[in-house]
């Protein structure tokens, strides 16, 4: 009886034993589980988050928020492009950084509801700048030096017509500048042995392009102050404008000369950065935006007005 007792004692504790090490074991699975459970949901949380770095995209809530700022370069996109990108569900196109020029790539179906003003308009697949006196417009890239040379004539008419003049001629001179690389092999022979020696050169050619324009106008003895955009940093026109207004009309004429850099549109090294940027894009302009940019320092505006 006495064995039995301790043999009924002996299957208790072995069965409990066995219960305790089921439960540790039980216990263990479920944290390892747990623990699996928990690596998957970093690694797809981590993989999203590489995936949003790569595209990149730009949600509504982001663009129309007031603490977002438009960058200087707009490119206007297909949305297709992007269409089967889970991360790029319910964007309306994605931001990238082209060495110093951050890009926005709007779609085109956002154009509308944007709210910029694309100038001379909106076009798919077309690479837009930030305007220089309006951060709400942005203009073709191939259309920059040509709207702003017709805007500055313009605004020089316009300036002879406020300060009251009968007549303006404004002519312009812009040096075209055509670049050429030279190749010149040179043999040099030096005792029993010869050489060839590869030079490398660079020579610029100058054509200089002319164009003139006349205006007349009634005339009068009222001068008003233009609004000036183009010209407003100009110290010869600001000098010409006192005079007309402050000094009882007694200028009769004036003939200036104007230095294109005085009123550029962009510097040489900002054309170089677009240029880069559209290139990395993936776009192509048939304009030479550097070249451009340094005709444009290098122009001169001769400005005749008379009262």
């Amino acid at each position: 009886m006495e064995n039995k007792e301790k043999q009924k004692k002996f299957f208790e504790s072995m069965s409990g034993a066995f219960q305790k090490a089921t439960d540790i074991s039980k216990k263990a699975v479920d944290e390892v589980q747990k623990g699996a459970k928990v690596l998957s949901e970093k690694a797809k949380n981590d993989n999203l988050a590489r995936r949003i770095k790569k595209y990149n995209p730009i949600f509504p809530d982001t663009f129309y928020s007031e603490s977002f700022h438009l960058p200087n370069m707009i490119a206007i996109a297909d949305d297709a492009v992007r269409r089967d990108i889970d991360v790029c569900e319910g964007a309306i196109g994605w931001l990238s950084m082209e060495k110093d020029i951050e890009v926005l790539h709007l779609y085109d179906e956002e154009i509308k509801n944007s709210g910029i003003c694309f100038l001379p308009h909106a076009d798919s697949n077309a690479i837009y700048y930030v305007d220089k006196f309006d951060r709400n417009k942005f203009i073709r890239v191939d259309c920059i030096f040509g709207r702003a040379h017709d805007e500055r004539l313009a605004e020089l008419k316009y300036i002879a017509h406020s300060l009251g003049a009968k007549s303006c001629s404004i002519e312009t001179e812009e040096s075209s500048i055509e670049k050429k690389s030279i190749q010149s092999s040179v043999n040099q022979a030096i005792g029993k042995y010869a050489s060839s020696v590869s030079n490398a050169a660079s020579s610029e050619k100058g054509e200089n392009r002319c164009g003139r324009v006349i205006a007349e106008f009634e005339g009068n003895n009222t001068p008003k102050r233009p609004k000036l955009k183009w010209f407003a940093n100009d110290e010869n026109i600001k000098r010409l404008i006192e005079m007309r207004c402050t000094n009882r009309n007694s200028i009769k004429s004036e003939e200036l000369k104007l230095e294109g850099a005085s009123s550029a549109v962009m510097s040489q090294t900002t054309a170089t950065a677009i240029s880069y940027a559209i290139g990395k894009i993936g776009f192509k302009i048939n304009l030479d935006l550097e070249r451009l940019a340094k005709e444009e320092h290098t122009s001169k505006l001769y400005f005749k007005i008379e009262f």
